[in-house]
């Protein structure tokens, strides 16, 4: 059986996110979802409540897992029978720092890690990016799943469907 970990913080799931975690729960038997738990930062979703938007948006991949992280994601992987990591691509700039961190990885423990780009729809998507449009009023909804949507306007109290007609969304 192949079992391989989608790991990051998830705050929030964006759809460029369930791209790469659809398409990965193809190529597995397995695939954990695993958002990482880091004491040192402050999410906008607690780690509880991002698992909840994960496993409702991740319903209906039967194959995928969703669990929570603490410490090297390399351990985590010994502790779970897991032999690949799979990391999500933006751009040129995401692949130094994801190439350094999968150079590591191996180093440690020899579990490899698998690149997959974005589909070109999402390629402009970040979490930190929609959370801060979507906290100067911004319409982010497009870019994410309706529930996340819902649960990030409730959080911010905003519109859940963005700004009103005619109040702009350009923060500067």
């Amino acid at each position: 059986m192949t079992h391989a970990v989608c790991p990051g913080s998830f705050d929030p799931p964006t759809l460029g996110h369930l791209d790469v975690i659809a398409r990965a729960a193809g190529l597995f038997d397995v695939l954990t979802v695993a958002v990482l738990v880091n004491p040192a930062k402050d999410g906008l979703f607690a780690v509880s409540e991002r698992l909840d938007l994960l496993r409702e948006t991740t319903a209906h991949l039967p194959t995928v897992r969703v669990d929570t992280f603490g410490g090297l994601l390399v351990d985590y992987c010994a502790a779970h029978g897991i032999t690949a990591i799979v990391k999500g691509l933006r751009a040129v700039s995401d692949f130094d720092y994801e190439l350094q961190m999968a150079q590591m990885n191996h180093g440690l423990t020899g579990v490899d890690t698998l690149f997959l780009p974005t589909a070109p729809e999402f390629s402009f998507i970040s979490s930190s990016l929609v959370k801060q449009v979507a906290t100067y009023g911004g319409d982010v909804q497009r870019m994410l799943p309706p529930v996340v949507g819902r649960a990030l306007a409730a959080k911010l109290g905003t519109p859940p469907d963005g700004p009103a007609a005619g109040t702009g969304t350009d923060p500067g």
